[in-house]
């Protein structure tokens, strides 16, 4: 995965715990594409200050994924789900074609509303 897009997940699970310029800083030059001297004058800082702003984030986010984890955790759960909807498909096509059993379809039906449910809180 390329950095920008690890930073930018970063900011979305760890982006609150920054200071308020960190944040900015960090969504303008990940997210927005902004040079260092388009960012500094946007904050009102310099060059530098932007620079190192930018790196303690990237400390502070990359420290707290390691202790905490949630990134890792969300991208596991997003594997299961897909997984748990792929394996569903199958049930409910040999369902349709082999058994025709209704209590599986009923069953079937209860998963996917949970499933929804949790596609729905990522």
């Amino acid at each position: 995965m390329s950095k920008n897009l690890e930073v930018s997940t970063l900011l979305d699970f760890y982006g609150q715990l920054l200071t308020d310029k960190q944040r900015e800083a960090v969504e303008y030059y990940y997210n927005d594409d902004l040079s260092l001297g388009e960012i500094a004058e946007n904050l009102k800082i310099s060059r530098q200050g932007v620079r190192d702003s930018i790196k303690r984030a990237e400390t502070v986010m990359f420290e707290m994924e390691e202790k905490l984890g949630l990134v890792k955790t969300a991208r596991q759960t997003r594997k299961s789900l897909d997984s748990i909807r792929k394996n569903i498909d199958i049930i409910d096509e040999r369902n349709m074609k082999i058994y025709r059993s209704d209590a599986i379809n009923e069953s079937i039906k209860v998963i996917l509303k949970e499933l929804e449910t949790l596609n729905n809180n990522d």
